[in-house]
């Protein structure tokens, strides 16, 4: 879409509508932050661009979250990209595509499944040195031992949702929300 993200066609609303859960007003608040953020104006957000967001610079899984928005893997999110990304997060979204986000998260190779090397790495990422490697393999070990129900030595999806929707004491789909607003300015 390039440059012109900012400035979105009528047509590119209803196209933006149909696959996301944003209204035309919020489409557009977007776009115009979309256009702040993309400092070298390629049309294109790296890596480097996303933690501009002040609130992602502390994120330790901002990479992991890049890396799912950028589906088609150029290392690159398009405002389109973007978009849909962001949609997941709004307060409309679908809760069962919340749920497979949080699990791409952890399966970082992409097979459909999170191994044990997957899920240390990923809280590797999110408690530093807060816990010692052993102390680390061992949640990892108990993590996978109680939510692996077929023995296979790996978490399907099926098994991460049953996990999130039986022994959750927070409800991980309202902790995935952003609200679009255009108090920004």
């Amino acid at each position: 879409m390039g440059q012109e993200s900012s400035t979105l066609t009528s047509h590119q609303v209803e196209e933006l509508q149909l696959t996301t859960s944003f209204t035309e007003d919020e489409l557009r608040l977007l776009a115009k932050g979309f256009k702040r953020l993309d400092a070298n104006e390629d049309g294109q957000l790296s890596k480097e661009e996303f933690l501009l967001i002040p609130e992602l610079q502390m994120n330790p899984l901002v990479s992991r979250v890049v890396d799912i928005f950028d589906t088609d893997n150029d290392q690159m999110v398009s405002f389109e990209e973007f978009i849909t990304g962001l949609s997941l997060f709004a307060m409309r979204g679908d809760e069962s595509r919340k749920l497979q986000f949080a699990f791409k998260v952890y399966d970082m190779d992409g097979d459909g499944f999170i191994s044990n090397g997957e899920l240390f790495q990923v809280l590797k990422m999110m408690v530093g040195t807060n816990l010692n490697d052993i102390q680390l393999q061992q949640i990892v070990d108990k993590t996978i031992m109680e939510s692996d129900l077929d023995g296979d030595g790996k978490i399907s999806y099926e098994e991460f949702e049953h996990a999130i929707n039986s022994g959750a004491t927070i409800d991980l789909t309202e902790q995935m929300v952003i609200a679009v607003s255009s108090n920004e300015e």
